[in-house]
């Protein structure tokens, strides 16, 4: 062995002994991480929710048969939310959130495959809408979730397999592809523009994230306002009656009492559950707008909070929102790669579309859309899989490493 060949040999021993030392000084000052606030916060929301929706939801229980129970709502929910919380342990506990990365398209696929499904003879109907399958435990799911979850891990590992070219067109063509044919299906095999509008949401928030320059992002946001708000005008100056559903949202939206008696009837009645509320409300179980207000315990579950516990107890939900969705940003901003970060900022964008257009509806900000309070509406298999992304969440901070 010649003498270069010895030094070389040592040179990489005295290397790799090098690495050994530094990692084994950085395994010992460094502390494993698990983000048991996002946990707390999670809990709270939930019961705070089976609290709501028995208060809500135990009048109308009663009118649906003969052998239901005040508790009928309430039971459904609370099932659901026990194997919702056996999901987040099986995730945290037993998934490394990599593994996700080799199976994401592959559940992409799936999902559009769901969507096609509701278009078949098993596809479920209600109240004029197709969107839902069948499923064990739940009775019923609605394709569209499995989307969001599909969205949210997919468009992450094409981000990161794109590397410099997301700044490039080619990068945002395949991205706004991907995210743009999710959203045209769930538009237009499920029927849904408020979940579309989500999907739509993430595919362009995870982007905009990636991107490297914003002010194009709010030109063209700026510009789409404008444009949507031209012509809701118009066509509130034009339009007296429609036969589409959706431009008859638009129209009671424009002027709820008008519409009063048509589509403007559960707005202005969430209103009024508002108003009357005050700033501690009526107390817990004493609404009187709940015995009248459609479907109550969904998407205006909000109205009979700010009328139960008034401005108070509906500005405690916001605060656990907002607590929920620090902690979403927390986890994103340390997270120990790209991949987990960009995960977990896609679920923070999903969770805090929802909860802003859930607000907007039920103060009439925006038309009615048919979208649910993350958590606190009625809706097994919104909460299982709302679940799945609070786990997949809590899984990334479990793998954040914190300096002593």
């Amino acid at each position: 062995m010649t003498r270069n060949n010895r030094k070389n040999k040592r040179r990489n021993n005295d290397r790799r002994n090098a690495d050994r030392r530094y990692s084994r000084e950085t395994a010992e000052n460094t502390i494993p991480y698990f983000d048991y606030s996002l946990l707390a916060v999670f809990i709270c929301l939930v019961c705070f929710g089976l609290v709501m929706l028995y208060s809500t939801s135990a009048y109308s229980s009663l009118k649906l048969t003969a052998q239901s129970t005040s508790f009928y709502y309430l039971k459904r929910q609370l099932l659901c939310c026990l194997f919702g919380f056996a999901v987040i342990y099986v995730i945290c506990k037993f998934i490394d959130y990599h593994a996700y990365i080799k199976w994401t398209k592959l559940l992409y696929w799936i999902s559009m495959g769901l969507m096609g499904l509701v278009r078949s003879p098993i596809g479920i109907g209600a109240k004029g809408a197709k969107r839902w399958l069948p499923a064990p435990i739940v009775g019923q799911f609605q394709p569209a979730e499995v989307t969001k979850i599909a969205i949210i891990l997919f468009i992450p590992v094409v981000i990161c397999t794109l590397e410099g070219q997301v700044n490039k067109r080619k990068g945002f063509v395949q991205i706004m592809v991907y995210g743009g044919a999710s959203a045209a299906g769930v538009l237009f095999l499920t029927d849904n523009l408020s979940t579309a509008i989500i999907v739509m949401g993430i595919s362009v928030g995870l982007y905009f994230i990636a991107h490297r320059k914003t002010k194009i992002f709010f030109k063209v946001g700026g510009v789409f306002l404008v444009v949507i708000l031209i012509v809701v005008k118009i066509l509130g100056m034009v339009l007296t009656t429609s036969g589409n559903f959706r431009m008859r949202r638009v129209l009671a939206w424009l002027d709820p009492e008008k519409y009063s008696s048509s589509g403007g009837y559960q707005v202005m009645q969430a209103l009024y559950a508002i108003g009357s509320g005050g700033f501690f409300g009526k107390g817990l179980g004493n609404s009187a707008q709940k015995t009248i207000i459609p479907e109550v315990q969904n998407d205006m579950i909000l109205s009979i909070i700010c009328e139960e516990l008034g401005i108070f107890g509906a500005l405690l939900v916001l605060v656990l929102f907002g607590l929920l969705l620090y902690r979403l940003f927390f986890i994103a901003q340390n997270a120990p790669d790209l991949y987990g970060s960009l995960v977990v900022a896609g679920i923070f964008i999903h969770i805090a579309l929802q909860v802003f257009l859930n607000v907007a509806v039920v103060t009439n900000l925006i038309p009615t859309t048919g979208i649910t309070l993350p958590f606190i509406s009625y809706g097994g298999s919104a909460i299982l899989f709302l679940s799945v992304e609070i786990g997949i969440a809590l899984s990334v901070s479990k793998q954040i490493k914190i300096k002593q």
